[in-house]
């Protein structure tokens, strides 16, 4: 395993940090698991990529001198190092990262990464609003609509068990499971997952 970071991505110690973002974009898409999903070297390309990860959280941390994935000297903060969080279930740190952004940063992907933390510690009215504020922002962005339609859905009550909806089952309805799957399928998704492979 190499222990420059700069070597593991491929850049120069002077690279700029969209192209060190780039470089990071293209390995990740080459050594992500899902390519090697029945291939021989699937281990190999997942060693890889845990490389990949840290030799990119140790530039970005090292250039940023914190670790809460945001530049006070620009207006971005870095959402990919957020979904990794929230994809590892690292959900505190991925709470205190977006916390830690300036109100002015706020742009629709953080409202939707904050849509997440709060859907999966169950806050789903929270989960709503944030998700409504990044469609609104970016109407156009299908992960962002998604999410919010499928959280709209199960706001509304369109769930059985629901004594104001007319359910006639106990249970759960084959409708309402497979709505809760392809909500948990879209956030894998957006996070590098892939929670049900065929879709």
């Amino acid at each position: 395993m190499n222990n420059d970071p700069y070597k593991v991505l491929g850049v120069s110690r002077n690279a700029s940090e969209d192209e060190i973002k780039q470089a990071y974009r293209n390995l990740a898409k080459k050594y992500h698991p899902d390519q090697y999903e029945d291939n021989p070297l699937k281990d190999v390309a997942a060693e890889k990529m845990e490389e990949i990860n840290a030799a990119y959280d140790e530039i970005i941390s090292q250039r940023r001198g914190n670790s809460y994935g945001y530049d006070n000297t620009s207006s971005s903060f870095d959402s990919n190092y957020v979904r990794r969080l929230i994809q590892q279930n690292n959900i505190t740190t991925a709470e205190q990262v977006l916390d830690g952004v300036p109100g002015q940063m706020r742009d629709a992907e953080w409202f939707f990464l904050k849509g997440s933390v709060c859907y999966r510690r169950g806050w789903l009215n929270e989960a709503m609003s944030n998700f409504g504020r990044a469609t609104a922002m970016e109407p156009s962005n299908r992960e962002y609509a998604a999410a919010y339609k499928n959280i709209s859905k199960q706001q509304q009550g369109n769930m059985a068990g629901n004594p104001y909806t007319q359910h006639t089952t106990a249970g759960p309805s084959g409708c309402d499971c497979c709505t809760s799957l392809c909500l948990a399928d879209c956030c894998c998704e957006c996070m590098g997952g892939d929670l049900i492979p065929c879709c």
